[in-house]
């Protein structure tokens, strides 16, 4: 499975989890994904239950990293077990205040994740800081399967043609070379709508144009190395990179705005 639906299925019971947090912990070798060719991630049933144990771990008994890394040696040497049906329990229990374990081979628990962490020190560690950014990465792939008619923009986006107009004079909607239009475009169109009640016009929104083409200029001026390489999966490894990037930059523009209006109105 994609590292998105990893995130679908980790989210119900670990809201913060992000694709940054993800990385992280396979950079400290707490899991190891299969690569595609192309250089994307592809994970497991049990590469998501290694994940579960040591976020469990984590968010219930503040354990550091070097002992959760121990334990799952421990499950990769034989000498204990991470079952799907264990790990469920661990998941169920964690919420429950019940400290994760790692089983034995007969089933019997050999030693508890609150247990090693009292060995490990007595004092509890921090957790470590996660930004749950409002917009996911995901959200930011290019579906290029959806074309859409100039027609199609007016009804979806519920527009006139002198309002559509506009929008693209000011460079805020672009038509591709068949002159088709993205979904992106029907959202974009209905924002500028909403945002005209206000009196705001579609000059008016160039700003909001030229901040986005700044930003992206940096996401792309930091992953163009990486895209230039001649490894394989290069290219995806850097559109990934994008990806993450500019989702985190939306997070810190939507940070910045309402800290700008909360200061504006006194606040």
């Amino acid at each position: 499975m994609s590292i998105g639906s990893v995130l679908d299925l980790l989210r119900p019971d670990f809201p913060d989890i992000t694709i940054s947090k993800i990385r992280f912990l396979e950079a400290e070798g707490l899991i190891r994904p299969e690569r595609t060719p192309s250089g994307y991630r592809r994970f497991s049933i049990a590469d998501c239950e290694r994940l579960r144990f040591v976020l469990t771990a984590q968010r219930d008994q503040y354990l550091p990293l070097k002992v959760i890394k121990e334990q799952l040696e421990a499950i990769d040497s034989g000498a204990a077990t991470l079952g799907v049906r264990e790990a469920r329990a661990r998941a169920v229990s964690g919420r429950n205040g019940a400290e994760p374990a790692l089983v034995a081979d007969s089933d019997s628990v050999v030693e508890s994740a609150g247990r090693a962490g009292r060995v490990a020190g007595a004092v509890a560690p921090r957790r470590l800081g996660v930004v749950p950014g409002e917009i996911s990465p995901d959200e930011l792939r290019f579906d290029h399967e959806i074309r859409l008619t100039r027609a199609d923009l007016l009804t979806q986006a519920e527009i006139d043609e002198k309002f559509l107009n506009d929008l693209i004079r000011a460079n805020l909607i672009t038509p591709g070379a068949a002159g088709f239009f993205d979904a992106d475009a029907v959202t974009l169109a209905r924002t500028a709508k909403a945002m005209a009640e206000f009196g705001l016009e579609a000059r008016h929104l160039r700003a909001f144009k030229l901040a986005a083409d700044r930003e992206a200029a940096l996401v792309a001026q930091i992953a163009a190395p990486i895209a230039k390489s001649r490894d394989a999966g290069a290219r995806a490894r850097a559109e990934e990179m994008v990806r993450e990037l500019a989702a985190l930059s939306l997070t810190l523009h939507t940070c910045l705005v309402k800290a700008s209006v909360r200061n504006s109105l006194g606040n």
